[in-house]
């Protein structure tokens, strides 16, 4: 279910109730009635909030997992449930990481649901994951190779990274760093397909 909203009319007849990447407010009304797991792709209480998976690749982490927690009023600082680690690849972008999150949650939740326990979160290493904005977007070729490596994957493939190529406004959806040096390796200009960057320097020609 994907409700545009939850309101205390909603009668859910259900010992325990598994929401991830749902956007709204869960009003205290429903939350009172029983057990709500949220499935979080972080290691919380590092980042909390919208954009996880985007913070961490953008932020150059090395490592993040999945969280399962008991949903309550503060943003995502329920009590763990369970939680587990795994690595961000250098080459890794949002879709890789979101692919082996999916498949961490379904593995703890197997373990979770049959009989949930709780563990506070800790009150150090609280860090909040924004909403990805236009100017996470925007693209600095003055920043370092691996900074704007690692912006290029945490917006790929689903939402993209722009930045001015050869004179011409384009998405940048994939990277690579060879010897302290950046190289892209797929862009799609403005109004047309994705492409690599090769076929895009022989458009110019």
């Amino acid at each position: 279910l994907q409700p545009e909203r939850l309101g205390p009319e909603v009668l859910l007849d259900v010992d325990a109730v598994v929401v991830a990447a749902y956007g709204l407010r869960i009003p205290d009304t429903l939350l009172d009635r029983g057990l709500w797991l949220n499935v979080h792709p972080s290691l919380l209480p590092r980042w909390r909030g919208a954009a996880p998976v985007e913070r961490a690749i953008m932020t150059g982490d090395d490592e993040t997992g999945v969280t399962i927690h008991r949903t309550v009023k503060e943003l995502d600082a329920g009590p763990i449930a369970a939680q587990r680690r795994f690595p961000i690849d250098l080459d890794d972008d949002a879709g890789a990481v979101f692919e082996r999150a999916a498949r961490v949650a379904v593995e703890l939740l197997d373990d979770v649901l049959p009989e949930p326990a709780f563990t506070p979160q800790p009150d150090e290493g609280v860090t909040y994951a924004d909403k990805i904005t236009a100017a996470d977007r925007e693209l600095d070729w003055s920043r370092p190779a691996k900074e704007v490596h690692d912006r290029v994957r945490a917006l790929s493939p689903h939402i993209g990274a722009r930045g001015v190529v050869e004179g011409r406004p384009v998405l940048v959806w994939r990277t690579r760093v060879d010897d302290g040096q950046l190289e892209i390796l797929e862009v799609q200009p403005e109004g047309k397909r994705r492409m690599t960057y090769e076929e895009f320097l022989r458009g110019l020609r």
